[in-house]
């Protein structure tokens, strides 16, 4: 594996320096990245070559100072040579260290790091983290070592061979060949990123090949169902208990606001008088553990009443019978022909539906609305703001009567004068 290396060795001139001799430097640069440090010699300037960065003189003593520095310069074209052999690139800090720790440093490989990552992630699930983020670290892993095999035809590859061709050529197979959508490659490269981000803080890598690679997500629609939906679903007569129970929990988050992950994990627990006098969800979310203090709203109310006395409910100790998010979301498609709907409906629409419908749009603050979703910024918040063309419509409907109201007034004005 060729890489352009340059030596030189300098004299440097430190701060406060009055006279006498100066401190001896070697830079080295590779493919145009340089790393310098201190030879632990000086040398008086006047006796120095710049351009060969050597002493001069026949002396024994510049003899001796300049067959040190070409045993030094030996050692740095040895370390290169070691690494071409292997055909590993090398960085100009990498150098450094070898040689100033000498040790022989540790070939870390990519998908080793990343799946010691997923072990330690995994140890955490329940604590820290949700499953479900865990399973997707999961994925982007297997992606990631698909895309190994592809491109190098390996089952893994050196650190040092990541750089910012080898992310955009990933991005380019995540769309290309995986057939995968922008936001959702985006999201297997983000775990990419936080992977080589801490191998630069251990220092495996001295480069970070994120440093000019920019992540995008690009907005995307998210459905939800408008107030007469609502209300055809929640009236539709659902013959076989199990879409029941389906379209009861579906419900049951439209009026919390709460993720899967979330109300499958809700027990009585979690229900207390809140500052109002009345019964509040207080809850942490799975998803990012923030917190949730949500008043219970009558419907949400009345679906935990139906299920108290259920079997699943008794068993398991939770507020509502538990039900796969994969089950509960193919069951969901039968409840859309039942109700007649055209949009596709997953589980995670109830949430964005509590947003919107439930609370945008009946004029609850932004603010009050991030709180109870358990977000952490207010910005993630407005993109539901975005997507209510039926609030803008009465918005503008109220704005217009007003405006058709003073128009009236100035129009009798006119004609009185």
């Amino acid at each position: 594996m060729n890489q352009n290396l340059r030596v030189l060795f300098f004299l440097k001139k430190g701060k406060g320096y009055l006279k006498g001799p100066l401190p001896i430097y070697v830079r080295i640069t590779i493919d145009g990245k340089r790393t310098e440090w201190s030879v632990q010699r000086s040398w008086e300037s006047h006796k120095w070559i710049q351009k060969i960065g050597r002493a001069s003189g026949n002396r024994n003593e510049a003899a001796e100072l300049n067959n040190y520095l070409d045993i030094v310069q030996g050692s740095i074209y040895h370390v290169q040579k070691e690494y071409a052999l292997r055909n590993e690139q090398i960085s100009s800090e990498q150098v450094k260290i070898k040689l100033l720790n000498g040790v022989s440093e540790r070939k870390h490989k990519l998908i080793e790091v990343f799946i010691y990552h997923n072990e330690q992630f995994l140890k955490l699930v329940g604590s820290e983290y949700s499953f479900g983020t865990f399973k997707k670290f999961k994925t982007a892993l297997q992606s990631l070592k698909n895309f190994i095999k592809w491109k190098f035809d390996k089952e893994d590859i050196s650190l040092l061979e990541i750089n910012h061709l080898f992310v955009t050529e990933y991005e380019f197979y995540l769309k290309s060949i995986q057939k995968l959508q922008h936001n959702s490659a985006m999201s297997n490269i983000k775990k990419l990123k936080k992977i080589v981000r801490q191998c630069v803080a251990n220092e495996w890598i001295s480069n970070d090949p994120f440093k000019s690679y920019k992540i995008t997500t690009r907005e995307t629609h998210r459905n939800f169902l408008l107030e007469n939906e609502l209300d055809v679903l929640i009236s539709t007569e659902m013959k076989i208990p199990r879409l029941d129970q389906v379209r009861d929990i579906f419900v049951f988050s439209f009026y919390t606001g709460l993720s899967y992950s979330d109300v499958v994990q809700l027990t009585e627990q979690d229900i207390s008088i809140g500052i109002d006098g009345e019964k509040w969800i207080f809850t942490n979310r799975a998803k990012t553990n923030t917190s949730c203090r949500i008043p219970l709203l009558p419907v949400a109310q009345t679906i935990i009443e139906k299920y108290k006395n259920h079997l699943k409910v008794k068993v398991t100790k939770k507020l509502l019978p538990n039900i796969s998010n994969e089950k509960l979301n193919a069951y969901l498609k039968e409840i859309v022909v039942l109700c007649g709907f055209s949009k596709d409906l997953t589980f995670h629409c109830a949430r964005h539906t509590f947003a919107t419908t439930v609370t945008l749009t009946n004029g609850v603050p932004l603010e009050t609305v991030r709180k109870m979703l358990g977000y952490k910024n207010l910005r993630t918040t407005q993109i539901y703001a975005k997507i209510l063309d039926s609030k803008v419509s009465e918005d503008m409907k109220r704005l217009r009567n007003k405006l058709s109201n003073a128009n009236d007034n100035k129009s009798k004005n006119f004609i009185a004068q």
